[in-house]
């Protein structure tokens, strides 16, 4: 019976046996050092000249090889599920850029090539989880979005009319008083917008506070909070998955050793009924 569920555990049809190999652990770490390899000689072409770039270009174009074959091997092995998987086609157009000819109108998409460092995204686990992270949490960054957007109008809008007079340059316009309260959000400089403005109106400052304490402190925080939110969810989606996997082992487990005791009990059978045989033929 063993012999039975250890045959069932090894993949039959040569997609199978393809599949187990792709997802082998030394596969998938020779696929990342490709990729952090790939990344350095990027990076060297753009520092050397003559036989040397010749060298690393050539490199580069195995590498490339690489990445191609290993695109094709995996689309053999999983088929059309390849194609449902968002990061599949991530790796499929950031190698297909690359595979572009090298013409001149082509040049910008070529300097793309870069990207495919993008890919140890989708071979590190972890990496892969904290961009879902950011994904899920887009609706709510829509949201919060949207709010940071109203709070710098309206902002914007008391600014221009309080200050706009006395510091053009600052709060000329609702557009150059967006450009300014964007700077101060980020935290650029904004004490010496507000010293400015304060030689003409000395409150000045509790505008510039509060703002800050609203839009810096409150809203940014909320796109932090709105992110730790979608990488709980994905989290707990990933434990409840393990759960489910572990319960089906266990159901497993449980069924195989009900059809053991069944097959030994089975056997205990036979081998009495064999025994009865021989008395009964002796006697």
């Amino acid at each position: 019976m063993n012999q039975a569920i250890g045959a069932q555990a090894v993949p039959r049809t040569g997609r199978e046996r393809l599949r187990a190999f792709l997802d082998q652990k030394w596969v998938t770490n020779l696929v990342l050092g490709v990729i952090l390899a790939n990344a350095l000689i990027l990076g060297a072409e753009t520092m050397v000249t003559g036989a040397a770039l010749d060298v690393l270009v050539k490199i580069d174009h195995t590498m490339l090889g690489f990445f191609v074959l290993e695109l094709v091997l995996r689309i053999v092995a999983y088929g059309r599920k390849f194609f449902r998987d968002p990061w599949n086609i991530f790796d499929l157009l950031v190698v297909g850029v690359a595979v572009l000819p090298a013409s001149e109108s082509l040049s910008a998409l070529r300097a793309l090539r870069v990207l495919r460092v993008l890919r140890v995204i989708t071979v590190v686990p972890s990496l892969r989880r904290v961009v879902d992270g950011l994904l899920r949490a887009v609706p709510g960054m829509g949201a919060v979005g949207a709010l940071l957007i109203l709070v710098m109008y309206v902002s914007a809008v008391i600014a221009t009319g309080l200050f706009g007079t006395s510091s053009p340059e600052y709060f000329g316009s609702l557009w150059i008083s967006l450009f300014t309260l964007f700077q101060a959000m980020t935290g650029e400089a904004w004490p010496d917008i507000a010293r400015s403005v304060m030689e003409t109106h000395p409150a000045a400052w509790i505008f510039f506070v509060l703002y800050i304490l609203v839009v810096s402190f409150a809203v940014l925080n909320l796109f932090i909070a709105v992110i730790v939110n979608g990488m709980e969810e994905i989290a707990e989606e990933e434990r409840h998955d393990d759960e489910q996997k572990d319960e089906r082992l266990d159901a497993l487990a449980a069924q195989n050793r009900e059809i053991l005791v069944e097959l030994r009990a089975l056997r205990a059978k036979l081998d009495e009924d064999d025994g009865k045989d021989d008395d009964g033929a002796a006697a």
